[in-house]
């Protein structure tokens, strides 16, 4: 991306954001090739840390794509901090409202206008103990029915040693190693001609979310436990 493509606003954030995650993490970065150079793309992430937003931003960006997130509304509420992401082109989400499907539908014009559109599908971070994924929303699954676009899902595992969600505690020193980690696109092709129904949205985000879970067996070892329910469902 030139630095006419990329606008005042967004060269503003680059320069904000890349130089702070440079000097507190030690990056292991695989799997970008995997990232299409151009052309919509869904784009799915595990949701661990706070802080995780901010490596996997730096992650795309690195891989020559500008990251359309879609993020909880509460951010664009914050004074400077709204506006800009509104500058750069973040998509705001208020969840378990109408507008929810305003953010929807924002995603969706995202895509076909060629965007790399971010989604966590747990719609948080994880509360799973062991931060490993839990049962996702079916938002990625509904922008895949509704634009049958690639979606790449991305892994990582170390933003949680800046801030742990378990424990609300920051720690910026030392560096942490974090490893973030794109794969091949998700196959979907089960669903080539499938409806929106609410078995087929689920069906498709549980295969979303093992997906992930499987892909980050592989950068932090250890044994998955299976899909994990939060008491209030998140279906």
């Amino acid at each position: 991306m030139t630095r006419r493509r990329l606008g005042f606003w967004r060269r503003f954030a680059v320069a904000t954001v890349k130089p702070a995650m440079q000097a507190l993490t030690r990056r292991t970065w695989t799997g970008m090739e995997h990232i299409p150079a151009e052309g919509g793309v869904i784009i799915v992430v595990n949701h661990i840390s706070h802080a995780d937003p901010l490596a996997v931003a730096h992650y795309i960006y690195d891989a020559g794509r500008w990251p359309s997130f879609l993020a909880k509304a509460s951010l664009f509420s914050v004074p400077v901090l709204g506006s800009l992401l509104r500058a750069v082109h973040q998509i705001p989400v208020r969840r378990g409202t109408t507008d929810a499907v305003r953010a929807l539908e924002a995603a969706r014009a995202g895509v076909r206008d060629g965007e790399a559109v971010v989604i966590y599908p747990e719609g948080t971070t994880t509360r799973e103990p062991d931060l490993w994924p839990m049962r996702g929303k079916t938002g990625a699954a509904r922008l895949w029915l509704d634009t049958r676009a690639p979606m790449i899902p991305i892994v990582m595992w170390g933003p949680e040693r800046i801030y742990d969600p378990r424990t609300s505690k920051l720690r910026l020193l030392p560096r942490a190693d974090v490893t973030v980690v794109a794969g091949d696109p998700i196959d979907l092709s089960a669903w080539d001609d499938a409806q929106p129904s609410a078995q087929t949205l689920n069906e498709i985000t549980d295969h979303i979310m093992l997906h992930l879970r499987d892909m980050l067996v592989e950068i932090r070892g250890g044994t998955p436990p299976p899909l994990w329910t939060p008491r209030k469902s998140l279906a």
